[in-house]
């Protein structure tokens, strides 16, 4: 069973750091656009940033010079480190990947999320 799986999330105060972690496991063969997403509540999901498998970033303008988001294609890994945070940065972090599976070729997943709380 192919599954995202989320570490990183937690409390800190504004202007502080924290480092997201994502892991893909299953029968994987490759993993193509990996990327964070967050929600906020009452808000709808929205981009942060991605980062194809040639190292292309993207990031929302909110987050530039911010956030750095990474890959590890040997680990099936993306990361991304949040500094200088904001509240504003409060929402649930979703890793996504699209990976190529043995069995059923490329297909988008969702990680379960990850809580992050930036207080003032």
């Amino acid at each position: 069973q192919v599954q995202l799986v989320e570490s990183g999330g937690g409390l800190v105060q504004a202007g502080g750091s924290l480092r997201l972690s994502c892991v893909a496991s299953g029968r994987i063969f490759s993993v193509g656009l990996m990327g964070w997403y967050r929600q906020a509540p009452g808000n709808q999901r929205e981009l942060v940033a991605t980062i194809t498998n040639a190292d292309t970033t993207n990031y929302a303008d909110s987050v530039k010079g911010r956030f750095t988001i990474s890959r590890d294609d040997a680990k099936k890994s993306v990361y991304l480190q949040m500094n200088s945070l904001e509240p504003e940065d409060t929402a649930v972090y979703y890793c996504y990947a699209r990976l190529f599976e043995i069995a059923g070729g490329w297909r988008n997943y969702w990680g379960q999320g990850t809580q992050v709380t930036v207080s003032s």
